[in-house]
């Protein structure tokens, strides 16, 4: 048999089974599309949220497809929090395998109209949650024998900007940067760490732009594939990343957008 021919290995190229995962944000949205593919897929889990009503629902349905599921409430702007969700997820698996940085929160308004306690309030979910999450699972997870993967849930706005992103894409790109650090840190853990940067998805978050019929066509015109995200697009790469088709993929983003930032999107020629 030739060196690529082994169909075990093969067959578990795109396996998570048995896997144990984290997910934040997990009550609705990018973050609660994870949970579930995670849990279709075999893998174990513990899920978190600020919303302990929505993460109540997303245990609850994730139910009637494995019992390998923990909840916990837990707000990523307080490190207490963050660290209890360390230990209830030792606790109850005995390693972690991948964590899920999804939380995020956007106030669009332009530089001059925003608000010092608006700007400190997307700061605090953005990038000093990202933080304390990043580390406090990182340091947990560099001693998992197995290593691991850490998925940071970014935007295109890291990359390309409209007014009103301001402070929302500035947290954006401070996470890709610390997604690159982190991924320079802990590759000799075999720990790695990418960085996902969906266009526009639908969402609960983005429903104020779908209530706007120019703002809606004009965003799903922009992508090559002129349509919006669905959650389950999203979910699928971030799935991806954890698996060991991923082994060799680490300190990158993977830009998950319909082709956004790859056209100009301003006009297209009649060409043969």
């Amino acid at each position: 048999m030739g060196k690529y021919s082994n169909v075990d290995e093969m067959r578990d190229l795109f396996s998570i089974r048995g896997l144990v995962a984290v997910v934040t944000g997990a009550a609705s949205g990018i973050g609660q599309g994870i949970a579930f593919a995670w849990a279709a897929n075999g893998g174990k889990l513990v899920i978190s949220d600020i919303n302990e009503d929505g993460l109540k629902e997303t245990e609850r349905e994730i139910r009637s497809v494995t019992n390998d599921v923990v909840s916990v409430a837990a707000d990523v702007t307080k490190l207490d929090d963050v660290k209890r969700l360390v230990n209830e997820s030792m606790k109850a698996f005995g390693n972690i395998d991948a964590l899920y940085i999804v939380p995020g929160i956007n106030v669009r308004k332009s530089i001059l109209s925003y608000t010092y306690d608006e700007f400190e309030r997307v700061l605090r979910v953005n990038l000093w949650g990202t933080y304390y999450l990043l580390k406090e699972f990182g340091n947990v997870m560099v001693k998992n024998p197995r290593g691991g993967s850490i998925v940071l849930m970014s935007s295109i706005r890291h990359l390309v900007v409209e007014p009103g992103q301001s402070v929302y894409a500035a947290t954006k790109a401070a996470m890709v940067q610390l997604a690159r650090t982190a991924a320079a840190e802990w590759a000799k853990y075999n720990v790695r760490v990418n960085v996902i940067a969906p266009g526009v998805v639908e969402t609960e978050l983005t429903q104020q732009i779908k209530k706007d019929t120019a703002w809606y066509e004009a965003y799903r015109t922009k992508p090559a594939l002129k349509r919006w995200a669905t959650v389950r697009e999203i979910a699928g790469p971030a799935i991806f990343l954890a698996t060991p088709a991923a082994s060799y993929i680490t300190g990158t983003v993977i830009y998950v957008d319909g082709g956004w930032t790859a056209i100009d999107g301003r006009y297209e020629p009649n060409i043969p």
